[in-house]
């Protein structure tokens, strides 16, 4: 699948891109990165210490004070939970565990057959549009969307001729950038309104959050950045990455055989579907809430990674014993070895971002600079669409650092949501604001742990290919979802307008 890129730069926007993409590739590889980043933050949290960094947790009005890990405690727990960290990183289970049933689906020949069945006769300005929306939505799932979509749109992409990175980019950017936007309420809604209630009841202590809060502007936003993901995939990122000349897959019609298996795959999955339909949709089912019924909060949210790994594997084994391609159990796990083999570089890369991001936590730098960002927010004054802006900036600077949305609102949220309400904004505004800024540069970070994911997927098809060049590919749909979304809360702003059910702008 290797290839190279034949590219043509004209505008002032791909000039920047260019200057991004020569900065970006002349850092070191992801792995060197990662490891020069833990000893820097090894040596940052000593000085921070040493300087007296802290700072008071609105939350819980507890003194947060820099740790440095280069004392005697430091240095111990450094060695004594390294293997820890690395084993209970949690995209690392994930990810493996997902590329098991995605690996079987690929190799046993039915992701092949299927994006054929699908594509061929297909009108292709409709494959751009369909990636990114699907993208959107698939961040309720979580981050399983991170993993499954770049490599299945790079297949796409690349069917119809089209370069295969650019689908990568189109459809990682559509999850990570677009992370907040969606037509359904999710885990993620019923997560950040826990935090906002609580935030909230320091001014109001009655104050009940509604985790559909956000939900009409959200899902007004997922139409109109589908629509800014197709623009800037169109006229940005496809004209920057020209015209690629690897050995793409070229999909031929199914034959007679291959039309047989698609239709075992098709019964199969309708069987796995109904046997999880029958686990979750009775009001007393195993994976609803024991306690409320819930399926927001529940087993079936906990399981998402497990049941799509099911999902591409068990239809993926009807397929492939239809079509000969799997003819023992020899070949199933040959097949899942496979796949867990081209995951090795993703290993080294998971060991040492779990060993930088839980030396980042234990130093308490990323919850010191949050804190003190909000403070400085708060200190200007700024009022009405300015102080939105300003929290928007602030998350997305912090996003840069800490990725969790959580653990960021956790922080922010009990200063801003009061300071918003006394003067006279509802929490849902504030959330809302906040949400923009978390999402807009998930793309961009390679701290995010599921970037080196990402990059890996991208070098099957150009094993030269820089984290500069991925970085400018996906910098733009950073840059128009933030201009397009703080235009929109602008509208929504100025208009008044509701932003979920029994959800205004003001008090």
């Amino acid at each position: 699948m290797q290839g190279e890129t034949v590219k043509s730069r004209k505008s002032l926007m791909d000039g920047f891109l260019n200057f991004v993409e020569r900065a970006g590739n002349r850092l070191p590889d992801p792995a060197t990165l990662f490891f020069l980043l833990c000893l820097i933050i090894i040596l940052l949290s000593h000085l921070a210490a040493v300087a007296g960094w802290q700072a008071v947790n609105p939350a819980t009005n507890e003194v947060v004070k820099a740790v440095s890990l280069m004392t005697r405690d430091g240095v111990v727990k450094i060695m004594t939970q390294m293997v820890n960290n690395f084993a209970s990183f949690p995209p690392l289970g994930l990810v493996l565990v997902v590329m098991m049933g995605v690996g079987v689906a690929e190799y046993s020949g039915l992701m092949s057959a299927l994006l054929r069945r699908l594509l061929i006769g297909a009108p292709t300005s409709v494959i751009v549009p369909a990636v990114v929306f699907t993208g959107i939505l698939g961040n309720a799932a979580g981050d399983s969307a991170l993993i499954v979509m770049p490599p299945l749109a790079a297949m796409i992409f690349a069917s119809v001729g089209k370069h295969p990175l650019v689908g990568i980019a189109a459809a990682y950017a559509g999850v990570a950038a677009g992370f907040s936007a969606n037509l359904f309420v999710n885990m993620l809604d019923v997560l950040l309104a826990g935090f906002t209630e609580k935030a909230a009841q320091i001014i109001d202590p009655k104050y009940v959050a509604n985790p559909a809060m956000n939900y009409y502007f959200l899902a007004v936003s997922t139409i109109i950045l589908t629509f800014v993901g197709t623009y800037v995939t169109v006229k940005i990122v496809e004209p920057r990455m020209g015209v690629y000349r690897g050995n793409a897959e070229k999909f031929e019609p199914l034959n007679e055989t291959e039309k047989r298996a698609l239709r075992v795959a098709g019964l199969v999955a309708l069987a796995y579907v109904a046997v999880i339909a029958l686990m979750t949709l009775p009001p007393n089912a195993i994976l609803r809430n024991p306690e409320n019924g819930s399926l927001i909060i529940s087993p079936f949210m906990n399981s998402l990674v497990p049941i799509m790994t099911g999902l591409f594997m068990f239809p993926a084994i009807g397929y492939g014993i239809a079509a000969g391609t799997i003819k023992s159990d020899k070949d199933l796990a040959s097949m899942m070895a496979k796949a867990m083999s081209t995951m090795g570089s993703y290993i080294v890369l998971a060991f040492l971002a779990a060993q930088f991001m839980a030396f980042f936590n234990w130093s308490n730098i990323g919850t010191i600079l949050a804190i003190k960002g909000a403070q400085l927010l708060k200190d200007i004054g700024f009022t009405g669409l300015p102080l939105l802006i300003g929290i928007i900036i602030i998350s997305t600077s912090i996003n840069l650092l800490v990725a969790s949305a959580s653990a960021k609102w956790a922080v922010l949220g009990p200063v801003f949501v009061p300071m918003l309400m006394l003067l006279g904004y509802s929490p849902a505004l504030t959330q809302l604001a906040y949400r923009i800024g978390d999402s807009i540069t998930n793309p961009i970070t390679p701290l995010l742990a599921y970037f080196p994911i990402v990059l890996s997927h991208a070098k099957k098809y150009d094993e030269k290919l820089g984290m500069g060049t991925l970085i400018s590919c996906l910098l733009p749909y950073s840059i128009y979802f933030a201009i397009v979304w703080i235009l929109q809360l602008a509208v929504w702003y100025l208009l008044d307008l509701p932003l979920g059910p029994g959800s205004t702008i003001r008090l």
